[in-house]
């Protein structure tokens, strides 16, 4: 039967749903297991159907579903196999969500609005998810949305080690592409030794998805190889936007780290014709052929959500991966 088990009897299995099962096998094979064979297909109409191949009951299930395009197919399919495990008699059920969907909707702009990462936080747990485990949240508050434990990994440590491999650590200044990342760029400049912190102003109409112009950058850029962070490429018109301030303020090479690959039409185009040195990412969401180019590194994350799953399943510390930051 597929799974581990450790010394206390206790059973842990892996399931996938049908968005980014590359992923999840590779975060299996980091395990030493394999996923539970699951049959899942659509109906004529859309409906989804899933099926397990084989008993998950008293077992800690851990449920891995990423949320590419198109997004809503995808969170309904884990929700319905979330309610298949909670039928199923599964001991405990553990949502790994990489990339949480509806994240940058978590806070009301105006009235009238939706808060739909916090609906999300109660779909699943209505579902039947008792834990939640994802990598580097929109903002930090989304896990109060969750009634329950959440595991926030973040991404920094895989990101950060391959930045250090390609720059000069002494000539090196992060920049955050906004005001609200810069508790995070503060992290990424201790792991880079101690680099100076930059931020770009930009300025964004609530009436315009997707949009934002950047405007002036805060910092001592001039000469320097700039590591620009960010969460999220979604279009990419703001990053790209932030690498042409940083280039016109006399910045020497910028390197874009992000966590999410989002990359909604026309980010490739820009993203390779922006003038960055490189675009480095990580795989907790799908990137196919045709969104890859000459530039982009793409960096594995199932090394990371392997080690995550372990210390849950073994009643271990997750922070202890992040020294103790959450």
């Amino acid at each position: 039967m597929t799974g581990i088990t450790n010394a206390g009897s206790n059973r842990m299995v892996l399931l996938s749903g049908r968005a980014h099962p590359q992923l999840a096998q590779d975060i299996a094979r980091e395990l030493g297991t394999e996923l539970v064979p699951t049959d899942a297909y659509d109906f004529a109409n859309g409906e989804t159907y899933v099926r397990f191949g084989e008993s998950v009951r008293g077992a800690d299930a851990f449920l891995i579903q990423s949320h590419p395009a198109p997004i809503n197919q995808w969170v309904m399919e884990q929700l319905i196999m979330i309610d298949s495990l909670k039928r199923a008699s599964a001991k405990s059920i553990t949502v790994v969500s990489p990339f949480y969907p509806y994240a940058r909707q978590d806070k009301k702009h105006r009235g009238r609005e939706p808060i739909s990462a916090r609906l999300i936080s109660d779909l699943y747990k209505t579902a039947g998810a008792d834990r939640l485990m994802s990598v580097d949240l929109h903002t930090a508050q989304i896990q109060g949305f969750f009634d329950g434990p959440v595991d926030h990994l973040m991404a920094i440590p895989l990101l950060s080690d391959y930045v250090r491999s390609v720059v000069d650590e002494s000539n090196v200044t992060v920049v955050s592409p906004d005001t609200g990342r810069v508790r995070v760029a503060e992290q990424w400049a201790e792991r880079l030794g101690g680099a100076p912190l930059a931020f770009v102003h930009k300025t964004r109409d609530i009436n315009v998805p997707n949009q934002a112009e950047s405007k002036q950058v805060v910092g001592d850029i001039e000469g320097r190889t700039c590591v620009l962070i960010d969460d999220m490429i979604d279009t990419g018109g703001t990053i790209t936007g932030a690498v042409r301030v940083l280039r016109d303020n006399g910045a020497k090479d910028v390197i874009i780290a992000a966590t999410h690959a989002v990359f909604s039409d026309p980010a490739v185009e820009r993203l390779a014709n922006c003038g960055a040195m490189k675009v480095v990412v990580t795989d907790t969401l799908p990137v196919p052929k045709e969104h890859q180019f000459e530039n982009l590194e793409v960096i594995s994350i199932a090394p990371l959500i392997a080690r995550a799953i372990q210390e849950v399943f073994e009643d271990g510390s997750v922070t202890s991966l992040f020294n103790g930051r959450s």
